[in-house]
């Protein structure tokens, strides 16, 4: 039989209490890789307790963004599962709800706080 086909999706929403600087434009910069690995530490652990965490492979952070006149941090990553016949079905609603409720309603990611209003899933 075929491996299971890995499949994406795009998670966006930002953070307001990290100021973007320019060095988190930068994707080899100090900044940009210990902000990364912040953001792994968090958003993984979510994801592998959602709907798709058996299939859950992991994120790709592909940028940050300022907004807000830069007090605020947009974050741009790409997350992967494995798409498997048997396995849970990806639905974004479904994860998006999942990590409105893991979040506090879309307040809190670990110390971050984050707009209520910019968590967009999409697959």
């Amino acid at each position: 039989s075929l491996p299971p086909a890995v499949s994406n999706f795009t998670l966006n929403f930002t953070i307001t209490n990290l100021q973007f600087t320019a060095d988190l434009a930068t994707p080899n910069s100090k900044k940009f890789k210990s902000t990364e690995k912040v953001m792994y530490h968090y958003v993984n652990p979510l994801l592998q307790r959602s709907s798709i965490g058996p299939a859950y492979i992991g994120c790709k952070v592909m940028a940050f963004r300022p907004k807000k006149d830069r007090d605020d941090t947009g974050v741009d990553a790409i997350c992967s599962y494995r798409d498997e016949p048997s396995g849970p079905k990806f639905n974004r609603v479904i994860v998006y709800h999942e990590l409105s409720n893991m979040t506090s309603g879309i307040t809190k990611l670990g110390h971050y706080s984050l707009n209520s209003q910019s968590l967009y899933v999409n697959g």
